[in-house]
């Protein structure tokens, strides 16, 4: 297994959590190194708070862990693709790499909709990865929204 599907399986696991809790299930894991040192799922549901993504979860608690909210080594696994909000902290935090699973057709903020990643003038770039694992994605995304109808 290579290093990425690895550490989506890690946010898949989150993602599952949040499933378990009735919260749409996207999870998200910030590894510095080989450590992961952040793991979230979504929250909105369960905090009532519309910023409580699995991304803004996972940032906190990683900026929290090191200390700094500079996170510029580290890389962030998430298995859906960020919302804009979602991207904007990500660039904000100086997150090194951002590897994700599903496309997000609702407001896909990377490359399906628009890509806030790529805007030049921006003073931080995102190297980025996308659709490892997505098909897992994907499919618990869509067993949680049949399960609402």
């Amino acid at each position: 297994m290579t290093h990425d599907k690895y550490w989506m399986n890690e946010a898949l696991a989150e993602a599952g959590r949040g499933f378990a809790l009735d919260e749409i299930p996207v999870g998200a894991v910030i590894v510095l190194g080989e450590e992961c040192i952040a793991r979230a799922h979504d929250m909105r549901e369960t905090t009532g708070d519309p910023t409580a993504h699995a991304e803004m979860l996972a940032l906190r608690e990683g900026a929290k862990k090191i200390g700094d909210w500079r996170l510029a080594d580290c890389d962030l696994y998430v298995t859906l693709e960020p919302c804009p909000m979602c991207a904007g902290a990500i660039i904000l935090a100086r997150i090194r790499r951002l590897v994700y699973g599903a496309p997000n057709h609702k407001s896909g903020a990377v490359q399906t909709h628009c890509r806030l990643l790529d805007i030049e003038t921006f003073n931080h770039k995102v190297e980025v990865v996308s659709g490892v694992l997505a098909d897992q994605s994907a499919e618990l995304l869509k067993k949680f929204f049949a399960a609402k109808r």
